[in-house]
């Protein structure tokens, strides 16, 4: 039976570290496999990981489009014919239940009804944002929208 104190690494898959820097008889001495001169000879030497050698970097060469604006609200978007197919007649919709049915993925974001198809249940909807379409379409089988 195996044990623990009898497992060892495949022979050949596992070697020693370099060990730089320990004189010269070991092949790494002198100057620890760094070459000569330069920035990356030194110690404490690092680089941006951006860092080009000193050429204009990348982000600073592309030009600069648009605006992103830091009131953007980001929405969850759910149709009619959705609702109308996952839930039954009197049930009360919300995020935290589209979640959970898998219907919508960002539970975070904030959710807007949209009219795409048609509706035949009255529904009670809980919802951030009803385009006009979608609430007269809810409202016109006695639904009801709420508005949280």
């Amino acid at each position: 039976m195996m044990k623990l104190h009898n497992l060892s690494p495949t022979p050949g898959s596992r070697r020693p570290r370099k060990r730089v820097g320990r004189g010269d008889g070991s092949g790494t001495g002198g100057t620890a496999g760094r070459g000569e001169k330069g920035q990356r000879s030194r110690s404490g030497s690092t680089f941006r990981p951006y860092f080009e050698g000193g050429q204009i970097p990348l982000f600073r060469r592309l030009p600069k489009r648009g605006f992103k604006s830091p009131d953007h609200i980001l929405y969850t978007v759910i149709n009619l014919d959705i609702l109308n197919a996952n839930f039954e007649a009197n049930a009360v919709v919300d995020v935290a239940l589209l979640k959970q049915m898998g219907l919508i993925n960002n539970a975070n974001a904030a959710l807007k009804i949209l009219a795409r198809g048609e509706i035949s249940k009255a529904l009670t909807i809980k919802a951030n944002k009803f385009s006009d379409a979608a609430k007269a379409k809810i409202e016109a089988v006695g639904g009801v929208c709420e508005t949280v």
